[in-house]
């Protein structure tokens, strides 16, 4: 039998080599969303302006809207700023995330379900891997999302995920593949984010829905930046994992991050103080037992 210790290096061994072969470079992007994104859908609702500073997502009645990133990744840390649906936003979900495709697909996940105008948004978060999600944690933001820019910002290496929001982490998802945890280890992503009516669910469990009188419905998106490793099919360069390995030296240490002790002060003042729902106290949804990765890792 391999021992635990064994089984940890040869896991860190494993998603190196990956990154050795899917990745070409590490890349940092600053805001020129003509460059980086495309609008896929929305039939005009979705504009990039501003010479490239400043994409907009808007949703009425007849549509939504969304975009993606021109690049796939596999790990890095990405940054945006975002000011969501002000005033009665109630139905709509403002949706930013990592995804790869397919019926196994991996997905790291913001949502932030609307609500009625003075009651707080839901900030929904998930992580999938192989095509299974249910790791839910919702949180209340501790200032009005709709009022200015906020820097949204998800960090994903090997040994773990990092949600942060103003660079607080709010939520850390290990890698516990040697426990027998599925984590998104090998499948690159890129990053979509989308603008969509779900009033069958979003806001109070589908109880409000959403009021067309308001609509046009539109969030803002600015200073994207991207710290990551470029996902190349046919690539086999050491650069991304070279450059990783500097980027330590230039306070970009993202392939390596985890939480110190004030980020571990903060994440416990997330989590104490705007944490609405954690699937990993909830007994009722899990009479078996909570999921493994629940009774691994402190904080998730």
């Amino acid at each position: 039998m391999v021992s635990t210790c064994c089984r940890n290096n040869i896991l860190e061994v494993f998603a190196l080599s990956m990154l050795l072969v899917f990745s070409s470079l590490l890349v940092i992007a600053s805001a020129d969303f003509y460059q980086d994104f495309d609008i896929t859908w929305g039939d005009g609702r979705g504009k990039i302006l501003e010479g490239g500073q400043l994409l907009t997502l808007s949703l009425d009645k007849a549509s939504g809207s969304g975009f993606q990133s021109k690049h796939e990744y596999l790990f890095g840390r990405i940054d945006m700023e975002i000011k969501l649906v002000a005033g009665n936003s109630a139905g709509t979900v403002t949706a930013y995330y990592l995804s790869s495709q397919g019926p196994t697909h991996d997905e790291i996940d913001f949502e932030f379900l609307g609500n009625l105008s003075g009651d707080p948004y839901t900030l929904h978060t998930n992580v999938f891997s192989q095509g299974k999600g249910n790791r839910e944690q919702q949180f209340h933001l501790w200032f009005d999302p709709t009022t200015a820019f906020h820097t949204y910002s998800l960090v994903w290496n090997p040994r773990r995920i990092i949600f942060l929001v103003d660079n607080i982490p709010i939520r850390v998802f290990n890698n516990l593949e040697s426990n027998g945890v599925s984590f998104p280890s090998n499948q690159p992503m890129r990053i979509y984010s989308s603008l969509w009516n779900a009033d069958d669910w979003a806001t109070r469990g589908g109880l409000v829905k959403t009021d067309w009188t308001k609509a046009p419905f539109t969030a803002s998106y600015r200073n994207f930046k991207a710290s990551a490793c470029i996902w190349s099919p046919n690539s086999s360069s050491s650069s991304c994992s070279s450059k990783s390995t500097a980027s330590a030296q230039d306070g970009n240490s993202w392939m390596n991050q985890e939480l110190d002790a004030p980020g571990r002060n903060r994440i416990r003042w997330v989590q104490s103080n705007f944490m609405v729902y954690n699937y990993c106290t909830d007994f009722k949804r899990f009479p078996q037992g909570l999921p493994l990765e629940c009774r691994r890792s402190r904080f998730l």
